[in-house]
């Protein structure tokens, strides 16, 4: 929360642009879930605040923006392959222990 809150912009957020952010975050979320697809509620409201900070003239602080970036983009193939390992190591578990 401090990151979305404090991290992101080059100032702190005030109250203005937080309600504006958690509005555009709540619309977000209700039209993806009437359409059926799935999101972040994390991604969408860090991108709020972003689109606050950008929108006001406030800046955004690139460094964080693109270590949430990196953190997006890696979240899927990390937890593919952490899977397909952990799921390896049990099967051959199995395999050794109880096979044939």
């Amino acid at each position: 929360m401090v990151t979305i809150g404090e991290k992101i912009g080059k100032s702190h957020l005030t109250y203005a642009q937080g309600a504006s952010a958690e509005l555009v975050t709540m619309a977000t979320i209700q039209g993806a879930d009437m359409l059926g697809l799935p999101v972040s509620t994390t991604h969408i409201l860090s991108s709020g605040v972003a689109g606050t900070m950008a929108a006001n003239g406030s800046g955004v602080q690139a460094r964080t923006l693109r270590n949430i970036v990196i953190a997006w983009v890696l979240t899927v193939p990390v937890t593919v392959f952490l899977g397909a390992l952990i799921f390896g190591a049990g099967f051959l578990i199995v395999l050794r222990f109880f096979g044939a």
